[in-house]
């Protein structure tokens, strides 16, 4: 087993051992996608969503969406940023074990949980709730890559910097929230004003929901929303990749 393997095994068990971890990424989206699946005329066309099914053309990629936000934005620096809080970071630096192999580990166990809750939505949610799946496959595909690489390139900004898990987790909270509240979560974004809908589809987590809306009920994401979520993951990742701090 090489050491890349062995910290990603390390790192995958510390996420199933912290019981936030698991609840939170499956709990909260799949809680979401039930709690209005279930719900009398969510599966059926609705004139509030233009002629459109609310459980696939608005829950079901809000629920892929807070997913990946929650996992980029609040529990991935969290973690990279309680190891250099411990002092892991250093004594890996101080190693043989380059310290970026921790960073990949880190990204790995966090997208292999993406994966596996995404399929939960889609195919569990088709079987369970009936829903249509991305009626769009390749858009989807395309926004759902451009999302976790745009939200986790913000994670990437928060942990290179944040000395401490407590900070790590107040500013990607503090960022979280208010992308919710403007990226067209709380609100469906054609319910926003006019001039915050150009907003929610800059904003990373805003342009990912809005896209995947788009994918999953047949359309193709806007250029707008796609180039938004490419910048972002550029620019966070590569400033990152200049002031991440080891100690």
């Amino acid at each position: 087993m090489t050491m890349l393997s062995r910290l990603i095994a390390v790192e995958a068990k510390l996420f199933l051992r912290d019981p936030a971890a698991p609840v939170t990424v499956l709990g909260i989206p799949v809680a979401l996608l039930l709690v209005f699946g279930l719900m009398p005329g969510m599966n059926q066309p609705s004139e509030d969503f233009g002629g459109q099914v609310p459980l696939s053309a608005f829950i079901a990629p809000l629920s892929v969406a807070i997913l990946i936000g929650m996992l980029g934005l609040t529990l991935f620096p969290v973690v990279m940023a309680t190891h250099r809080e411990k002092g892991v970071l250093r004594r890996l630096a101080a190693s043989p074990v380059p310290p970026s192999r921790l960073l990949v580990a880190q990204l790995l166990v966090n997208l292999g949980a993406a994966l596996v809750v995404v399929l939960v939505i889609v195919a569990g949610g088709h079987l369970a709730l009936g829903f249509a799946l991305p009626a769009n496959a390749g858009g989807f595909v395309l926004t759902l890559v451009l999302g976790v690489l745009a939200l986790f390139g913000v994670g990437l900004l928060i942990a290179a910097l944040a000395p401490t898990g407590r900070t790590a987790s107040g500013v990607g909270a503090a960022l979280f929230f208010p992308m919710l509240a403007l990226g067209g979560v709380w609100v469906p974004k054609e319910d926003l004003p006019a001039v915050l809908q150009d907003v929610a589809d800059v904003l990373p987590l805003g342009a990912t929901l809005n896209a995947l809306r788009a994918a999953w009920t047949g359309g193709w994401p806007q250029p707008l929303q796609l180039i938004s979520m490419a910048v972002f993951a550029l620019v966070c990742a590569g400033v990152a990749a200049r002031v991440f701090r080891w100690n």
